[in-house]
């Protein structure tokens, strides 16, 4: 069975989630999985309602996220980070079918960053191991 993935992928830091998402799509293939959809958001915050239209198609069977969210002067980076990711779980949960998290940061300069690029490979792997493994 090949499976589908949705890719929800943040336009903010573009330098890194373009490397991201190369490293993301190269990786989904070498597992033999088939990327049927991609939607592009402004930023990690944005993500949930892409996310949720992806989760809703029939021929999705998991959505692998794909951002980049470097530390800034205030705590912003933080809370981006942590109300994404505890929507995204939610949206996991609700519609039975997993949505890896390919979100590096908080709290990370570019050069950690750049260094971070592999999160998505790692993402896509997680996401097709739990669609095998929850059959």
């Amino acid at each position: 069975m090949t499976v589908k993935l949705g890719f929800v992928v943040a336009e903010f830091n573009r330098d890194i989630t373009y490397m991201m998402e190369i490293e993301a799509r190269e990786h989904a293939g070498f597992l033999d999985a088939e990327v049927a959809d991609t939607i592009y958001v402004p930023g990690a915050y944005d993500m949930p309602l892409a996310i949720k239209k992806l989760l809703g198609r029939g021929d999705i069977d998991a959505v692998v996220t794909i951002g980049c969210v470097i530390e800034g002067a205030t705590q912003h980076d933080e809370i981006v980070v942590q109300h994404a990711a505890r929507k995204i779980i939610d949206l996991s949960l609700e519609f039975g079918k997993p949505v890896a998290l390919g979100i590096s940061g908080p709290g990370m300069t570019r050069m950690e960053a750049t260094e971070r690029i592999d999160y998505a490979k790692r993402a896509v792997e997680s996401a097709v191991k739990m669609v095998q493994r929850l059959g």
